[in-house]
């Protein structure tokens, strides 16, 4: 049953005002009214952007590919996405605040629902090793300057100045992260290249073991036969000494 209040089929239109004209839609967003429409936008945003994210991980586009990784996004990315739009907007609230906004929190949460639109965008630039995750961010700043100076009424030069900064942070931990995850990627692979190499190593030598296993067995059982043969020519040359004794 839908909440009441809430008209669904909007959301790709919201979604697409959120995405192409930021400043109008931000100017005339609605500072109050609840949590709840803002909150099922940013769920049908995160679950969109998990379907995409499960998309190219299947199709071996991101870092971490796979099935596996594939349902894990579908389950997780909407989770994120709720529990980050209220602990974004709490963060933002501060970070707001200090700008001197006037704003309550229920305003900073409504920006930040708003703004998870861009997950979906963020998502597939996320393809791009090391730039896509500066353009997702810079997208970001850009955004949050825009709901700064229209929702909050904070110059755009302090706006620039603190998201910027912010942003810029933000951006060398990314990158930081990626080279150290594309690291641990490419000493995986060599491990499991080592250990293949090893398990064939050890495979070889168990057959080369088995082989002269099996050599030193045919040998012994030769061997076997010729001491019976022998000892067969022995009792018959024995019993032909015992009839020439006894005639």
């Amino acid at each position: 049953m839908e909440p009441k209040g809430i008209d669904f089929a909007a959301i790709p239109q919201t979604a697409v005002k959120v995405v192409t004209s930021p400043a109008a839609f931000f100017r005339t967003m609605p500072k109050a009214g609840g949590f709840v429409e803002p909150l099922v936008f940013a769920v049908v945003m995160g679950v969109i952007s998990g379907l995409i994210q499960a998309l190219l991980g299947i199709l071996g586009l991101r870092l971490v590919a796979g099935i596996a990784a594939a349902i894990a996004s579908v389950i997780f990315v909407p989770i994120v996405v709720v529990i980050g739009s209220f602990v974004g907007a709490a963060i933002m609230f501060v970070i707001w605040k200090l700008m001197g906004s006037q704003e309550s929190y229920e305003t900073a949460f409504r920006c930040g629902a708003y703004l998870s639109a861009l997950t979906i965008i963020i998502s597939v630039l996320g393809i791009i090793p090391y730039a896509g995750a500066i353009l997702g961010i810079a997208l970001m700043t850009f955004f949050l300057v825009v709901a700064s100076v229209e929702v909050h009424k904070i110059p755009s030069n302090k706006a620039w100045l603190v998201f910027g900064i912010i942003g810029a942070v933000l951006a060398l931990l990314s990158l930081s992260g990626q080279f150290a995850a594309r690291r641990l990627a490419d000493q995986s692979i060599k491990m499991q290249k080592e250990m293949e190499e090893t398990s064939r190593s050890i495979q070889k030598q168990t057959e080369e073991m088995q082989k002269k296993a099996d050599e030193a067995k045919k040998a012994a059982e030769e061997m076997q036969k010729k001491m019976e043969q022998q000892t067969d020519e022995m009792k018959k040359a024995v019993e032909e000494m015992h009839k020439q004794q006894s005639k």
